[in-house]
């Protein structure tokens, strides 16, 4: 929720990845799943093991942002904003995303 809204207002410039150090691991896995995996790697041009990496860093995102929206919603719950506050930030957004480049 508002951590994607977060990240879209961040600057969208990328910084290049360090070398990464890699282990290998074994995760036993259904047939069924395995062909699946195989059959969409293939479909995007990828390893395997690349496919599976980029589906354990989305999932971990993934989960990242639902706890974020979690504490979000907490905190609001403990102390809701005035209203003249979200007023205006619902301005300052408008604005914000009016000058964005889409």
């Amino acid at each position: 929720m508002w951590y994607t809204l977060r990240n879209l207002m961040r600057n969208k410039t990328t910084k290049p990845r360090a070398a990464r150090a890699y282990r290998i691991v074994q995760v036993p896995m259904d047939l069924r799943l395995l062909e699946a995996v195989d059959a969409a790697a293939a479909h995007v041009a990828e390893s395997r093991a690349a496919y599976i990496r980029a589906a354990c860093e989305r999932r971990l995102r993934s989960e990242e942002a639902q706890a974020l929206d979690r504490r979000y919603v907490e905190a609001y719950r403990r102390r809701p904003e005035r209203p003249a506050w979200g007023k205006l930030g619902a301005k300052v957004l408008a604005r914000r995303l009016r000058d964005d480049a889409w």
